[in-house]
């Protein structure tokens, strides 16, 4: 990264009141909690009441974060806002969080790329900052997933859940809680037919003929998805830490996207990672997308897990397909 460093001086996050567990799901559709839990470690995740949305929750966390970085909202410079289920297709999502915070005339903008996106945001916040023109930016991921999950469709409805989570990043060291070390993006677009919506964008827009054909649900290819999100956070995390020259074993912790335990626990297996190193909340919260890792950051800060100088690496993937890696020095 540029020499101008990046801080976290404020991280926090929201998940809905509602808990929807395997059991419920049983009642729902054909399934069990055994095979829910066998193939994906998941026990149950929080959904978004029906007058909760995606901005509502990223507000939530945003006000968290900004209370544990102690800053006023009427400080923050810039607000870039993730998802795949954003409010609405304009205004930005952004904006809207802008309102709830009653913060006027700083810049919002809305990001996609799949759950990788918290990581997406952490590079393009530290370009800003980097350049000079910003001095506090809120990064927020936050998804209302159960809105594109379909209840009939049994290999997907037991992953996904609701959530938010934010980080204040900001060039002002005070009171910070880490450093932001690198980041590492990559994408590769011949796997976008494999995890997709397909309905409600310009390719199949919303028509009663796709909403018959259930279009505008989350579609995916869960094996496929599995290669390649094994393979693709193998190869990210190897070449983070190699253009650092930093070794594997100096990682105190890895924050993976939590989407299955099977998926951490093979990237742990394949990368030769005790997986006791990785930070895991999925049996409790589900799928949250891009909110999933940001999710399980605040919740081990506050359970107080790392260490002065402990170095943290988030590992991501998403739709697209897209991979998001990136290295945090603990300071506190």
């Amino acid at each position: 990264m540029a020499s101008k460093k990046v801080f976290i001086r404020g991280i926090g996050s929201y998940l809905p009141e509602r808990v929807l567990t395997n059991r419920d799901l049983e009642a729902m559709v054909d399934t069990s909690d055994e095979w829910i839990v066998t193939r994906t470690g998941i026990r149950e995740r929080h959904i978004a009441a029906e007058d909760e949305f995606t901005s509502d929750m990223a507000t939530q966390a945003a006000r968290r974060a900004l209370g544990d970085a102690k800053m006023s909202p009427q400080e923050v410079d810039c607000i870039l806002v993730c998802s795949v289920t954003f409010d609405m297709a304009f205004p930005a999502t952004a904006c809207i969080v802008q309102k709830n915070l009653e913060i006027s005339t700083c810049p919002c903008m809305d990001i996609e790329a799949g759950c990788s996106a918290l990581v997406y945001c952490m590079e393009v916040a530290a370009g800003l900052l980097q350049l000079g023109s910003y001095k506090n930016i809120l990064v927020i991921a936050s998804d209302k997933l159960t809105s594109i999950t379909d209840w009939q469709d049994r290999s997907t409805c037991v992953l996904f859940g609701d959530g938010a989570s934010a980080m204040v990043l900001s060039t002002d060291a005070s009171g910070a809680r880490a450093v932001l070390v690198d980041t590492l993006l990559r994408a590769d677009g011949k796997g976008g037919d494999i995890l997709f919506q397909p309905g409600g964008g310009s390719r199949h827009p919303a028509s009663e003929e796709t909403v018959k054909n259930r279009l505008h649900y989350l579609k995916m290819n869960g094996r496929e998805v599995f290669k390649i999100a094994v393979r693709g956070m193998g190869i990210s995390l190897k070449d983070i830490l190699s253009r650092n020259q930093i070794e594997l074993a100096d990682v105190q912790h890895f924050i993976p996207h939590q989407a299955n335990m099977r998926i951490i626990e093979a990237v742990a297996e394949a990368s030769a990672i005790p997986v006791e190193k990785f930070i895991v909340i999925l049996h409790r919260t589900g799928n949250m997308s891009a909110g999933s890792a940001g999710v399980a950051f605040d919740e081990a800060y506050r359970q107080g897990r790392f260490a002065q100088n402990d170095l943290l690496m988030f590992a991501t993937f998403g739709g697209g397909m897209t991979f998001g890696t990136a290295l945090v020095r603990w300071l506190i």
